[in-house]
């Protein structure tokens, strides 16, 4: 049996008899005004962290969320979207595309402003998505994509990049490793299934999306997620798992490489009321500006006396250059 089989059989039984915390970050969902959401649906809230960001769904979006596990996110998803067909939902898993049917149904009994028909249910995977080139302005998945082996995973991000709209976003909450997870847990199908042991590191995780050609990278949130101790998975010390939220814009790759923006600043505190890299910064004297990190390094190498470079804090939502 292949790791994607086991994985779906897995999800399978998770459709069947919820499985509380089987592989989610322990916090309350979204709370927005007028949104109920089903108590099923939290107790098969499968994912890692969020991909619902606010600040990426105005404007109505059409989304495509792979993997609908319980339905939680796509019911959070159709909250921004309201209307017919506006989430496309897709799973290969027969059984958790029906589970999550029934869920939406519960959840228009308490939503008023939901209908069902807002979400579209289509059976189908990451790397063969049913829907049109550049027909999509968000595609997100949530605790899915660390499941692929490394050439399934520039397929699935290859798919994402297809169907996205020029300017489309790329939205995805993933376990990150803080260091390469050692081959006898890589090849343990099962701790793949539960989102263990597939992890990337962080900057392993962004050369994927930077070789597909996302130009642009936000990280939203990283946070713990797990602890592989020593005794349970046969290690030489603990290895962390993170949570990283991020969003992939779809944006050619500028000349000097692609910006990612980690909560970095620049503040500037040299003599002149002004500095100007020329380059289409502009920096007042004491004022933090968001940066990325490729600018924040240029900075830090031509105005090593002028110009303080603050530390990522990992939540970043918009401002600032580029």
């Amino acid at each position: 049996m292949t790791y994607l089989e086991t994985t779906a059989q897995f999800y399978a039984e998770a459709a069947e008899t919820p499985q509380v915390g089987l592989c989610c970050v322990s916090s309350l969902p979204l709370q927005l005004p007028g949104l109920n959401i089903p108590e099923i649906m939290q107790q098969m809230n499968y994912g890692c962290g969020s991909t619902v960001h606010p600040t990426e769904l105005f404007s109505e979006p059409s989304v495509l969320y792979i993997g609908v596990g319980g339905g939680i996110e796509a019911l959070q998803f159709a909250y921004f979207s309201r209307q017919s067909g506006g989430v496309i939902a897709v799973d290969p898993v027969p059984e958790m595309r029906k589970a999550a049917a029934r869920n939406l149904q519960l959840a228009a009994k308490t939503n008023d402003w939901f209908d069902p028909d807002f979400v579209k249910i289509l059976a189908g995977d990451a790397f063969a998505l049913p829907v049109p080139d550049e027909s999509v302005d968000v595609v997100a998945q949530n605790c899915l994509f660390n499941i692929f082996e490394p050439n399934d995973l520039q397929r699935a991000l290859s798919e994402a990049y297809r169907v996205l709209k020029p300017g489309g976003r790329l939205i995805m909450s993933d376990p990150i490793a803080t260091r390469p997870i050692p081959a006898h847990l890589q090849q343990d199908e099962r701790l793949r299934a539960l989102c263990l042991s597939g992890a990337l590191t962080y900057d392993q995780y962004i050369q994927h999306l930077v070789a597909i050609g996302f130009g642009q990278i936000e990280i939203r949130a990283r946070r713990p997620y797990r602890l592989l101790d020593t005794q349970t998975y046969n290690l030489d010390t603990s290895l962390l798992l993170e949570s990283l939220d991020s969003v992939s814009f779809k944006v050619p790759i500028p000349d000097d490489g692609a910006c990612v923006f980690t909560g970095k600043t620049a503040i500037y505190a040299g003599s002149e009321s002004l500095l100007d890299d020329q380059a289409g910064h502009l920096l007042q004297r004491g004022i933090p500006l968001a940066v990325c990190d490729k600018t924040a390094a240029k900075f830090a190498l031509r105005f090593p006396q002028d110009v303080i470079i603050t530390d990522s804090t990992w939540h970043y939502n918009g401002g600032g250059c580029c």
